[in-house]
């Protein structure tokens, strides 16, 4: 349920943002053509990218460029909600921004390597004191101007530039609007023990729920739900040998949430029930 929801527009555009939300709240979050700040107030934030899951903590962010995601809302133990921050950055607002002096993100974004679409952001005193500022703002717009909104965009940018992460944060701002395509594989692939469904996946894929279907069936001969479930048993099996672990626990991990199901479907596959499949193995 969404409990509050407050923009702040600067040229015409979204460009801050806060969210409060009862979870569960798992939401597609498509960034075709520009780049994003997620902050975590309250809760925790798993956030997916094509390829990648990160677990973002209160008081930590996440840095994404040009691409596809989707992020699920955990809730605060003590307050039972989950409050995030979002600063968006759109390529023709901070070519306005930096109109005199184009900064080297900007500058040299098509000549450099990138290897991730997201980065976590450990927020530094800087950052959180940062976040309390513009909560003011969010509480108090009449006090807010272009030439202020102006300042605390660059402020955010230098802020991220001059954290420990800065290295990969470069590396992501130097492609900050250069956006990579995956393939169907890859995406299934990076998130085969992920909690998203069909449709999330189909999501992610930046596919319709059909398209995906017909495309995950010429690729892999097989239906999306049997093909998952079949590779998550396969990993379970790995990790019955490979662990100490309680068979509820790998089960879990394997995303099975109803340990009947597991337990059933693992006999359907192997001919053995999980703690026979153990045991007799080890023997």
């Amino acid at each position: 349920m969404l409990l509050e929801h407050r923009t702040i527009d600067l040229l015409g555009k979204k460009v801050f943002e806060k969210a409060v939300v009862t979870p569960p709240f798992k939401n597609p979050n498509p960034l075709p053509n520009e780049a994003c700040f997620l902050y975590v107030l309250e809760g925790e934030n798993n956030s997916y990218s094509e390829e990648e899951l990160l677990v973002i903590e209160q008081h930590e962010g996440v840095l994404m460029k040009c691409g596809n995601y989707m992020y699920d809302g955990i809730a605060d133990t003590t307050s039972g909600q989950f409050g995030m921050v979002a600063i968006h950055f759109h390529p023709d607002i901070l070519k306005q921004l930096y109109e005199k002096e184009i900064p080297i993100f900007m500058k040299n974004r098509e000549v450099q390597a990138y290897s991730v679409n997201m980065t976590k952001v450990e927020a530094d005193v800087t950052i959180q004191n940062y976040m309390k500022s513009l909560l003011f703002y969010f509480e108090n717009p009449g006090l807010v101007t272009q030439e202020l909104l102006t300042l605390k965009l660059k402020e955010i940018i230098l802020l991220l530039l001059n954290t420990k992460d800065a290295p990969i944060i470069m590396e992501i701002m130097n492609n900050l609007f250069s956006p990579k395509s995956f393939s169907l594989k890859e995406v299934v692939e990076a998130h085969i023990l992920s909690p998203l469904s069909i449709g999330e996946l189909a999501q992610l894929s930046n596919r319709s729920l059909a398209s995906f279907n017909r495309e995950f069936r010429k690729v892999y001969n097989d239906s999306p739900a049997n093909y998952i479930k079949n590779r998550r048993l396969e990993k379970a099996s790995e990790l019955l040998l490979a662990s100490n672990e309680t068979i509820s626990a790998i089960a879990y991990d394997c995303n099975f949430n109803d340990m009947a199901h597991f337990s059933s479907s693992f006999k359907a596959k192997f001919n053995l029930t999980p703690s026979e499949y153990r045991l007799s193995k080890k023997r």
